[in-house]
């Protein structure tokens, strides 16, 4: 008896252990039909390129997609011991704030640039969440070419969204903080905190940026944003809680009132009233860096003053959008007439009608004034309600079908809905606890569609366990048919928030392959080996360094001393793709350096002690990498041992 009771316990075990544990998928075929979707064989190139925020980490990952391998960081707002980043001379000044030099912030929203509402692989932003920043990189070099801080400003969390051509780039208040910055008394929160929106121009040939005007709030929280597109392009919308100004256990406090506002922005009105001297020139104090690829160097500048817009001076310019209670995010449909507003305590999401809106507007059918805003009567501009069923909605996008895809953080889920009908048609579930979800080109007026990313907090019993912490996640789906189905799990890079994918044809064809030797202008530059040098400035060396496959030149230095203040300007003379080299001193307080083919970068080394310390190349580039290396003597403060310097044979 207890003999057939255990075989009947092992076979429902097996049974059960049989049963598909994800999403739209049955049995073993259904596995291997899903591996082979997400296989790129060895020679073969991904179908896309998947920017993923960093998070905590402070810096932007890159996936290929469909087979979720990890391509490259780069590193944004973090310093980045692997590449140097932070910690060579050239790329600190990145790093400079009003605070001082920052190592590290919290890296949200990718956000692609755009052209006629489409993304043209041209730049990535992202923002710094902790102190107020908006990063660009280039995706012809895959760095960080140029960051900006936003002043007047606590937690830049709803940002970097586009507009429809990149003429600005949306960065909104997480926190509002006093306004000017000062010493009062948090009480006193009503009165003296704002919130305040800020509008980024970008050069449409550099992509250089400029902080252009800022929008002045009431003192919510600023959550997410999206860009208008279409019929609504020129206006900008942002989600915001807290309508109560509480300033103190917001969970209870801030959830008072039965709804929340979007405020919805006329940047192109905005613009006017700029034009028209309307803004006040308010002062300020923040830092603007740029990166330039032919001199390899980053340059940073303070800002003294910025211009502010008060809506209560320029009307018709900011609208509140009733909204159900603590939305989090706000999305834009492929038209422009929809805007999606998903209220974290609701399991229905309002959508509103961009034409409704404008429709509002001029019957002036207004609830209320606040600041001299006027909030908009919610039963005139509603499209729609999506019942989904689910709960604590967060973010939406879009395919190419007239399909919108939300995620559901609480029940751990994607559904999706048809624009128009708000019909609730297919769900997927999500392992665990899904935050964003992104499409390629689900933000923009033409979708790519084919693949959805949901980005999950939670992935217990997902990958093997990596003690107190697991990696988190993300799941890709295939949405190219009427059923969602789940492709793949892998892990990510740090705290994603947030996703963009582009197809790689827009972006790898223009990537740079090396650093034409002749273009460049570094002012330490050695463009051949027979002018490498040493030379003492007082206690400054300058050590004019170059390497190629496979040495340094000079490979060893004399003369050095304690207390010196050692700068290694090195500069890789390869004019070859993929042929970085290394270089890394014994007892260097900083990072090694990474310098790609025709580049020049800086280590500064101050020797403390006395002795004969090893340097060497610390990326592999030949067959002789290992005998890649040199030695630089330190003799005693104030030595009397001669400065020379060889390669190959003593001079």
């Amino acid at each position: 008896m207890r003999t057939l009771i255990f075989l009947s316990l092992i076979s429902l075990a097996f049974l059960h252990g049989c049963q598909p544990r994800q999403g739209g998928m049955a049995g073993g075929g259904a596995a291997t039909d899903a591996a082979s979707r997400v296989y790129v064989a060895p020679g073969e190139l991904d179908e896309f390129y998947a920017f993923f925020s960093g998070g905590f980490s402070g810096q932007l990952s890159v996936y290929g997609l469909p087979s979720g391998r990890l391509l490259k960081i780069i590193p944004v707002f973090s310093v980045d011991g692997e590449k140097g980043y932070g910690f060579n001379e050239e790329t600190k000044p990145l790093l400079e704030t009003s605070f001082g030099f920052i190592p590290w912030d919290d890296a949200h929203h990718p956000q692609l640039s755009h052209t006629n509402g489409i993304p043209d692989g041209r730049w990535v932003f992202i923002n710094g969440n902790n102190t107020p920043r908006i990063a660009r990189i280039d995706l012809i070099t895959f760095e960080t070419a140029e960051i900006i801080e936003i002043p007047n400003s606590g937690g830049n969390h709803s940002s970097p969204y586009a507009t429809e051509n990149t003429e600005y780039i949306l960065a909104g208040t997480r926190f509002s903080v006093p306004f000017p910055q000062q010493d009062v008394p948090i009480s006193s929160y009503k009165e003296t905190f704002k919130g305040v929106l800020s509008f980024i121009s970008v050069d449409p040939k550099t992509g250089h940026m400029e902080l252009a005007f800022q929008v002045l709030l009431p003192a919510f929280n600023y959550d997410l944003a999206r860009a208008g597109k279409g019929k609504s392009h020129g206006w900008s919308f942002y989600t915001s809680y807290n309508v109560e100004q509480a300033h103190t256990l917001l969970e209870a406090n801030a959830s008072q009132y039965d709804k929340d506002f979007i405020a919805a922005v006329n940047w192109k009105k905005a613009e006017e009233y700029v034009k028209a001297g309307k803004a006040k020139e308010m002062p300020a104090s923040y830092f603007h860096n740029i990166y330039d690829d032919n001199s390899h160097m980053a340059t940073s500048k303070e800002i003294k003053t910025v211009k502010v817009l008060i809506p209560s001076e320029c009307p018709d310019m900011v609208y509140f959008l009733p909204t159900p209670k603590s939305p989090h995010g706000v999305d834009v449909d492929p038209t422009g007439e929809y805007i999606v507003g998903a209220g974290k305590l609701s399991a229905d999401m309002s959508v509103h009608s961009f034409s409704k809106i404008l429709e509002a507007i001029e019957n002036e059918a207004f609830e209320t004034h606040i600041d001299g805003i006027p909030v908009l009567k919610y039963e005139e501009i509603v499209a729609g309600i999506v019942s989904s069923g689910g709960l604590g909605p967060l973010h939406t996008e879009f395919d190419d079908n007239g399909h919108a895809y939300t995620t559901f953080f609480i029940s751990s889920e994607i559904v999706k809905w048809k624009v128009g009908t708000w019909e609730v048609v297919d769900r997927a579930p999500c392992y665990y606890s899904v935050g964003h979800l992104m499409i390629p080109g689900g933000d923009s007026k033409k979708p790519f569609g084919k693949y959805m990313v949901a980005m999950n907090k939670i992935t217990k019993d997902r990958y093997l366990p990596t003690g107190p912490e697991l990696n988190h996640a993300a799941q890709l789906y295939d949405i190219s048919g009427d059923k969602i189905q789940l492709l793949l799990d892998f892990p990510t890079v740090g705290e994603p928030h947030y996703a963009q994918a582009i197809p790689a044809h827009l972006v790898a064809p223009n990537s740079k392959k090396y650093f034409s030797l002749e273009d460049n202008v570094h002012p330490h530059v050695t463009k051949k080996e027979s002018d490498t040098r040493v030379v003492r400035e007082g206690n400054v060396v300058r050590v004019y360094m170059t390497t190629i496959r496979s040495h340094f030149a000079p490979d060893n230095i004399e003369g050095i001393r304690v207390g010196d203040k050692v700068y290694f300007h090195v500069t890789n003379l390869e004019q070859d793709w993929d042929v970085p080299h290394g270089f890394a001193v014994m007892g260097a307080h900083n990072a090694e350096l990474l310098i790609m083919p025709g580049q020049t970068e800086t280590l500064l080394w101050e020797p403390d002690r006395p002795g004969v310390f090893p340097f060497y190349c610390t990326d592999f580039c030949s067959a002789l990498h290992q005998e890649m290396q040199g030695y630089a003597r330190v003799s005693t403060k104030g030595s009397d041992t001669p400065l020379k310097w060889w390669v190959g044979k003593q001079e």
